[in-house]
Order: C-alpha cells, then structure tokens, then sequence
C-alpha cells in the first residue's frame, strides 16, 4: 500500500511547496542545479525544514518512483465536498466537471487531472471504492495539477449524478455509439463520465447520461486510453468555449 503522505518529484513538490501543503521536504545528498535552489528557496519562505537524504532512502520513502531526488512529506489529500462545490459554481451557466467512472491507474488519474487544470475544468469526481484515489504516482503524473483542481470522492456516483441534474447540468459519457464528438453541443453545465479502462460506463451510470458521444476511429484499436479519450473531449469543449 502506497504512503499517501508522501509526493515526489520536482514538479509535484514544487507544487505543494507553493501551496503551503509541505510539512518536511527531503533532497538528495550532493544534489545541485536550478530546480533544487528554487525549491530550497520555497521551502525556507514556507519554513519548511529540509533533509539531505541518501538516494537509496529516497527509493524506499517513493516506493522506488521516479522521485529525481526530491521526497517531500505532505498533509492528507483533502478531497472537496460536492454540496459546497455546486453551491460555489451555481452562478456559473458553463461549469464543467468530470466523473471518473472506477478508473484503476494512478497514471490516467494523473494525465487526466493535468488536462483538466489546462482546460479549466471546475471540478473531478471519483467513486469512494473501485477506483484509484489521490496517491503518490497520480500526483507526480499530473505534474502538480492536483494541487490546483478539486477532487470530489463520492461512495455512489449515481445519487452524484443525480445531484447534478437537479443542478442543471447535462450528463454526457462515452462509448462507441454516439454523438461525433465534433458535433457535440458543449452549451451549458457539462459533466462527462469517462469509463473505466476495461469495462467502460457501468450499466447504471448509462442509464442516467442524456447523450452519449463517440470519438470516431479508423485504426484497428477499438478504444482510446482513458486520459486520452478524457483529453480529446476536454479540449472539444475548451475549444468551443474559447470561440
């Protein structure tokens, strides 16, 4: 089991220094170079001690992740609440959120929340069970963005979804029968579901979506990757807001 107290790399660490979510920092022995004054600085503004560390105790505090010799040890991740979030975007008429339906790879979790910040998504939900959560390898992929977009843990997406629709928002999901993305009306409140890696939308989820929307394909895979799938539709909707 992962230490979810602990983030590395220099983007994450960078990160959470800025936001004040550090409570001890770690760096290699002998380690020089412009990323580790920068973050030397942060860390004495933030009065954040620090600890010169043998690379192999680094290896074992990220469970040999590729932490390029910065560790950094945080407060637990605080998911948001999603009451307090619709109450904080209700004067909003182009909110978007994004539901992750039991995705498993702390990877996607991560790309997904990169492309997210990027596109100004307000606000990603995931399940409580089934899914991966907040650890250290989906902080490090999203290269800090988690430290920036809100993430909402909901024991039943359902009675999520449900929430949503009283609060206006279309739901949309994904699938291989649907609306062409580029064809996809983005007016208004979104919230997308994008499935697990295997087994897509679960049957219940389905039944609660107003529209589906493919994304057409003429290869011989029969699916995108998951944050790939979750980064083309992002941007459809970015793209169609910006115009």
């Amino acid at each position: 089991m992962e230490n979810t107290d602990i983030i590395y790399g220099v983007h994450a660490v960078t990160e959470a220094l800025q936001s004040a979510k550090v409570n001890k920092l770690y760096i290699e022995e002998n380690l020089r170079g412009k990323n580790v004054d920068h973050i030397k600085i942060l860390a004495r503004e933030k009065k954040v001690s620090l600890s010169w560390t043998p690379k192999a105790e680094l290896n074992k505090m990220s469970e040999n992740g590729v932490h390029q010799g910065v560790v950094a040890r945080v407060a637990a991740f605080s998911y948001a609440d999603l009451d307090e979030q619709l109450n904080q975007l209700k004067e909003k008429t182009n909110a978007t959120l994004l539901i992750l339906d039991e995705l498993t790879d702390p990877h996607n979790l991560g790309s997904i929340a990169r492309t997210a910040d990027a596109t100004g998504v307000d606000a990603i939900i995931i399940p409580k069970h089934r899914s991966v959560g907040i650890t250290p390898v989906a902080v490090k992929a999203s290269t800090g963005a988690l430290q920036h977009v809100p993430v909402i843990r909901m024991t039943n997406l359902s009675q999520a979804l449900t929430k949503l629709k009283a609060a206006n928002f279309w739901i949309f999901g994904t699938d291989m029968d649907g609306t062409p993305y580029d064809q996809w009306n983005t007016n208004g409140n979104v919230a997308l579901i994008i499935g697990n890696e295997g087994k897509g939308i679960a049957l219940n989820l389905k039944k609660q979506v107003d529209e589906m929307i493919t994304i057409p394909m003429v290869g011989h895979v029969q699916s995108l990757n998951a944050s790939v799938a979750a980064s083309v539709l992002m941007y459809e909707v970015f793209r169609n807001r910006s115009k």
